[in-house]
C-alpha cells in the first residue's frame, strides 16, 4: 500500500472578497504523478504553495509525514545573483565526482545541451546574476532535479524549455521515483507525466484519474450528466475530445479511457476543421501568391541563421515551425512581416521575398505590445473594430469575441493597467483578428494562456481562413492547429517534416549522438558533383512534391467520408479501402523522394 505523504484537510484561502480555494481535502501519496489544470488565477498555484508549506491557508491544515524532502520549482527563482551556476547546481563536489554521476550528465545534456551548458558564456562557471529570466530557471529546475526528493512540486516546468527540452523533461520525471505535482498548461506534457488530474474550479478541486486525455472524457462525461455548465463549454470540451480520439497522434501509448463511451459522446461531434474548404475560402481573399522565398539568406548581425532558402507559404498553408533556440525562427518571421509591411522594401541580407499584393498580416511577437493603461479591455478591442467576420459564416461582435477568450462582461470594462501578462496577451491576440488578417504570423501564442482559453482560441482558429505560420514549444498546440511542420535544425536549411515533431526529435537525437561520437554532422549541401542547375531543378521538384501530397491528403480524406457515408455497404467499402491503400503507397513514396531531393537541393 502507498505511503501518504501530504495531507490537505478542509482547506480555505481567501484573498479579498474571493475564495480560491472552499473546503478542498486532498491527499498525495508515493508513486503519485498529478496535474494540476485550470484558469488563470483559480487558485492553482496558491495550492501547490500551500502543499509545499510556503503558503498558509486561512482555515484547515496541511500535514506532512514525517522526514518528507519536497523539492518545489516556484515561477520565480531564490539563486543567488553572485553566485555561478557551478555552485547552485553542482555544490561543492570535485569534477571527477560529478562527471561520473549519470543522474548529473544526463540533468545537465538535457536541458542545457551538453556538459559544457553550451550557449552560456563561461559554461558551468558563468555568473547567474546577468542572465535571462529563462536561463535562470533552467538553472532552478536542474539544481532541483539532481537533488533526491520524496516530493517534486512543479510550477510551469515547461515555460522557456524547446520541444527537445521538454520531450527529455517528459522521460526523465517518468523515470524517477519521487512523487509528483505540477501545474503546466502544456497539454502533451501532461499526458506524457502524468497519472492522476486535479481540475481547480471556482473555489473546488475536482480528482480525475488518468492523464489529459482521459480527464477531457471524464470531464466532458461529467458536464454532460450534470448539464449545468454553458452550452459553450460542453461543445469546446467535446470538441477538444474528437480531437484527442481521432485527429491527433497518440498522447499515451496506452490510453485508458472507455473507449466506446468516448466514441458514443462524440458521435456527432464534426472534425475540427475542414481543409478543403477553407483552402478555397483562402484562396479567395489570397489569390495565388502569398509568400515567396527565392534564395532567401537571413542574418542576425554577423550570424548566418538561413542561407539559400526558397520555399513558397501558399494560401490556406497552415505551418508548425520547430527548431532549436537560435536556429532563426523569430528572425525568419520578421524577414517575411519586414517585407510583407514595407511593400517589399525591406528585404533581407540576400535573395528575395515577393510578398502578394493581397496580403494581410497579423503579427503576434513574443514581446506584449503597450497599450493605454487606462483603457477598459471592451474599449481596446473597440479601436479595432465592432464585429469582425471569422469566416464560414460566423461573425462576432467585440463583446461576443471577448467572451470567447475569457473576458466575461464583466472583466471587459477592466483598465487594461490592472490585466496580468496573461490577460494582457489574450488581448493582444484578440485585437488581431479583430483586424480581420488574411495571414497569421504567431510567435509562441500559449505564453502565459491556461488550459481553457488554449482550447477556445483552437476553436477560433479552426474556422479560420488564411495562411498561418506557428512558432511553438507547445506541441498539442502545433498539431491541433497546423497540417504541416518544418523545422530549423541549426544548420542554416528550412526542412519539411512529413512525421512532423516525432521526427523533429529524431533528427535532432542522431545529429546530437554524432556529435557525442566526435562525428562531424553531415550538412545538407550539394552533392559532389552536382550542379547549381541541377540544385535548382531538385528545389522545383519537392515543390511539386509538397503539391502532391497536399492533393492526397484531399484524396485521403474524400475517401474517408465516402467510407463512412457507404458503412453497410461492404463491397462499395472494400473497393474505397483499396483506393486509400494506394493513395497510402503513393504518399510513402513521394515522401521517400521528397527526402532525398531535400539532401540535393
Amino acid at each position: 500500500m502507498a505511503v501518504n505523504l501530504v495531507n490537505v484537510e478542509n482547506v480555505s484561502k481567501v484573498y479579498g472578497t474571493r475564495a480560491l480555494l472552499d473546503g478542498v481535502s486532498l491527499g498525495v501519496s508515493e508513486g503519485d504523478r498529478i496535474g494540476v489544470v485550470g484558469r488563470n488565477g483559480d487558485g492553482k498555484t496558491t495550492l501547490i504553495r500551500m502543499l509545499a508549506k510556503l503558503e498558509d491557508a486561512d482555515t484547515g491544515r496541511v500535514t506532512h509525514s514525517g522526514g518528507l524532502h519536497v523539492g518545489v520549482l516556484t515561477q520565480h527563482d531564490s539563486l543567488d545573483p553572485g553566485a555561478t551556476v557551478r555552485h547552485e547546481v553542482i555544490r561543492d563536489m570535485a569534477d571527477h565526482e560529478w562527471a561520473g554521476n549519470a543522474k548529473i550528465r544526463d540533468v545537465l545534456t538535457g536541458l542545457f545541451g551538453g556538459l559544457d551548458l553550451p550557449g552560456f558564456p563561461q559554461g558551468l562557471d558563468t555568473v547567474i546574476g546577468p542572465l535571462s529570466g529563462g536561463e535562470r530557471r533552467r538553472i532552478a529546475l536542474a539544481k532541483l532535479l539532481i537533488a533526491e526528493q520524496d516530493l517534486i512540486i512543479l510550477d510551469e516546468p515547461t515555460n522557456h524549455l524547446d520541444v527537445e527540452g521538454i520531450a527529455w523533461l517528459a522521460k526523465h520525471l517518468r523515470e524517477r521515483r519521487s512523487a509528483l505535482v505540477c501545474v503546466t498548461h502544456d497539454r502533451w506534457f501532461l499526458d506524457q507525466v502524468c497519472t492522476r488530474m486535479w481540475d481547480v474550479q471556482k473555489g473546488d478541486v475536482y480528482e480525475y484519474e488518468g492523464g489529459y486525455s482521459d480527464y477531457v472524457f471524464a470531464r466532458a462525461e461529467r458536464e454532460r450528466i450534470a448539464a449545468t455548465e454553458e452550452v459553450k463549454r460542453q461543445n469546446l470540451v467535446r470538441k477538444e475530445l474528437a480531437w484527442l480520439r481521432r485527429g491527433a497522434p497518440a498522447r499515451t501509448s496506452k490510453p485508458r479511457f472507455r473507449v466506446e463511451a468516448a466514441n458514443e459522446l462524440i458521435a456527432d461531434v464534426p472534425p475540427p476543421r475542414d481543409t478543403s474548404e477553407l483552402m478555397k475560402f483562402a484562396s479567395t481573399r489570397l489569390g495565388k501568391t502569398v509568400f515567396d522565398l527565392k534564395d532567401v539568406t537571413v542574418q542576425a548581425g554577423p550570424k548566418l541563421l538561413l542561407k539559400h532558402v526558397t520555399w513558397q507559404l501558399g494560401p490556406g498553408d497552415r505551418i508548425g515551425l520547430v527548431g532549436v533556440n537560435g536556429s532563426g525562427k523569430t528572425s525568419l518571421l520578421r524577414a517575411l512581416a519586414d517585407a510583407a509591411y514595407s511593400e517589399g522594401e525591406r528585404q533581407p541580407a540576400g535573395g528575395r521575398v515577393v510578398v502578394g499584393k493581397t496580403v494581410k498580416l497579423a503579427y503576434l511577437s513574443q514581446e506584449v505590445s503597450e497599450l493605454d493603461p487606462a483603457l477598459r479591455v471592451l474599449q481596446a478591442v473597440q479601436q479595432v473594430r465592432d464585429r469582425v467576420d471569422l469566416g464560414k459564416g460566423r461573425e462576432m461582435t467585440a463583446g461576443q469575441l471577448c467572451e470567447t477568450f475569457g473576458f466575461n462582461k464583466e472583466k471587459q470594462w477592466t483598465p487594461v493597467g490592472d490585466l496580468s501578462g496573461g490577460e494582457r496577451r489574450r488581448l493582444q491576440l484578440l485585437r488581431l483578428l479583430m483586424d480581420e488578417p488574411n495571414v497569421l504570423f504567431l510567435d509562441e501564442p500559449t505564453n502565459d494562456l491556461d488550459i481553457e482559453t488554449l482550447t477556445q482560441l483552437e476553436d477560433v482558429l479552426d474556422g479560420w481562413p488564411g495562411s498561418m505560420v506557428v512558432i511553438s514549444h507547445d506541441r498539442f498546440f502545433i498539431e491541433r492547429t497546423t497540417d504541416k511542420v518544418y523545422a530549423l535544425l541549426g544548420d542554416a536549411t528550412l526542412r519539411m517534416l512529413p512525421r512532423g515533431i516525432d521526427e523533429y526529435l529524431e533528427r535532432r537525437h542522431r545529429m546530437e549522438e554524432a556529435v557525442a561520437a566526435r562525428t562531424p554532422v553531415a550538412p545538407p549541401a550539394e552533392k559532389p558533383g552536382i550542379s547549381s542547375a541541377d540544385a535548382r531543378a531538385a528545389k522545383k521538384e519537392l515543390q511539386k512534391i509538397e503539391r502532391q501530397l497536399d492533393k492526397i491528403s484531399q484524396n485521403e480524406k474524400k475517401l474517408h467520408d465516402q467510407i463512412a457515408a457507404n458503412a453497410t455497404d461492404f463491397g462499395k467499402v472494400a473497393e474505397l479501402d483499396a483506393d486509400l491503400r494506394e493513395l497510402a503507397t503513393e504518399r510513402e513514396d513521394l515522401e521517400t523522394r521528397w527526402l532525398e531531393l531535400a539532401d540535393e537541393a
